[in-house]
This record gives structure tokens, C-alpha cells and sequence, in this order.
């Protein structure tokens, strides 16, 4: 277990440094997940030793929402503010998010079908 919280710790830590050093408009966390991303596409043992913690983490994943839910309670006026376009942007990425899955899924059901 602990060598799976590590190695999730050192994609998210190369992220944010990649984030820092090259200046990218994109979150080091988000950088972190695709390296491991292709950490695990190269190393294909890799994925059976992280799966039970990642499990484990994944069941417990409300417990990591209450930092952000916090967040939303302390600038509850300046949502209030802006409540139009924080609504429109959920709203477009929801459906952007559900169209790239889909076309995504489907293309990997096409070349499995293959």
C-alpha cells in the first residue's frame, strides 16, 4: 500500500514540477495522471500492484471532496456573484466530458472488434 500511495505521489509531484518549470496553463495533478498514464501503457505489470490501494482510495473518495466543499462554503457570496457563468461553464464541460467519453468508448469498441 505504501508503495502505491508513493508512486501516485511521485506522478502528482513530477506534474507540479513540470507545471512550475515550464510554465503550462494545465494542473500539475492532471500532468501527474498522464505520465502515470503512460508509466502503466509501458510497464504492464505495474497496474495489478496499484489496483487494490487505487481501489481502496477510489471507495473512500468523498472523504478527498470535503477540502473542495469547504473551498465552495468560504466564497459562497462570490458564487452567488457569478452563479451564471459558473453554471454555463459546468454545463458545457458536462457535455463536452460525456461526448469525448463516447467517442473515446467508442473507438476503443472498434478496435477490439477489429
Amino acid at each position: 500500500m505504501l508503495n502505491t500511495l508513493l508512486t501516485l505521489l511521485v506522478f502528482q509531484t513530477l506534474g507540479e514540477g513540470l507545471v512550475y518549470v515550464l510554465s503550462l496553463p494545465i494542473p500539475g495533478p492532471v500532468i501527474g495522471m498522464l505520465l502515470l498514464l503512460l508509466y502503466l501503457i509501458l510497464k504492464k505489470g505495474v497496474a495489478a500492484k496499484l489496483a487494490p490501494t487505487a481501489s481502496q482510495l477510489l471507495s473512500n473518495m468523498a472523504l478527498l471532496f470535503v477540502p473542495a466543499c469547504v473551498g465552495i462554503s468560504v466564497h459562497l457570496h462570490r458564487i452567488a456573484d457569478e452563479w451564471l457563468p459558473i453554471s454555463v461553464s459546468l454545463i458545457i464541460s458536462t457535455v463536452v466530458s460525456i461526448v469525448v467519453t463516447a467517442f473515446v468508448v467508442d473507438r476503443l469498441k472498434r478496435k477490439g472488434g477489429e
